[in-house]
């Protein structure tokens, strides 16, 4: 059991952390709290990671009740995870904020609240629908019946929020030490990963749906 969880971590984690993309979110954290003081910072950076694990949680965890209830199965839902995600890689690797994560309106309003750590960082910023996409896909690619099955996606997305508010808390010097330059390459390297997970997707997905298709088809 420990080795199956070990692997599927080995899988989970680096999907969820490429996807939720922490970094390049540095500097829209600073900008939307460029007038806060370090301690509210630290505590903006800290409600936003939780409330982040707390719907990726609950999504992971709710995602079969919900395919189950609207009737969609989990290969439609791959395939329109994966575009969803490439759409999103494609914005990455041209270095553009993807309206798919964030809008231009949502950006301009956190611009002037009091509180942003709900929204946008939280929703929309980390836990989006790309995301959240990504959680229930591999929540059901590992579902089988077994209870243990989901604690690889719990650990991912704990780590990558907890991660989130390491970045967060510490953006001054995140954004210092990795500068221009190297934020441009830390979201390009993750595009490209994200572009290969969405391909993915959308790969599993059709295999799972072409059969269906071919039985209505004759």
């Amino acid at each position: 059991m420990l080795s199956e969880i070990i692997a599927e971590c080995l899988i989970a984690i680096p999907a969820v952390f490429v996807v939720v993309d922490p970094i390049p979110a540095v500097p829209f954290f600073l900008a939307m709290t460029k007038d806060d003081s370090p301690a509210k910072r630290e505590a903006t950076a800290r409600r936003a990671a939780m409330v982040a694990f707390g719907l990726l949680a609950v999504f992971a965890l709710s995602g079969s009740v919900i395919f189950r209830v609207l009737g969609i199965s989990l290969g439609a839902f791959k395939i329109a995870g994966g575009v969803l995600l490439l759409l999103m890689a494609i914005d990455m690797l041209r270095i553009h904020p993807s309206p798919a994560r964030i809008t231009p309106g949502e950006i301009e309003a956190g611009l002037v609240k009091d509180d942003v750590a709900i929204v946008p960082l939280a929703t929309p910023l980390l836990a989006g629908p790309g995301s959240i996409a990504t959680v229930v896909v591999l929540m059901a690619r590992t579902r089988s019946g077994k209870v243990w099955h989901a604690i690889p996606v719990l650990i991912a997305i704990l780590l990558t929020t907890a991660a989130s508010y390491l970045l967060f808390s510490g953006a001054a010097r995140v954004e210092r030490f990795l500068g221009h330059t190297g934020m441009n390459l830390v979201e390009r390297a993750s595009g490209l990963l994200l572009a290969a997970l969405a391909i993915q997707f959308v790969i599993d997905g059709s295999a799972e749906v072409m059969p269906a298709v071919v039985h209505f088809l004759r």
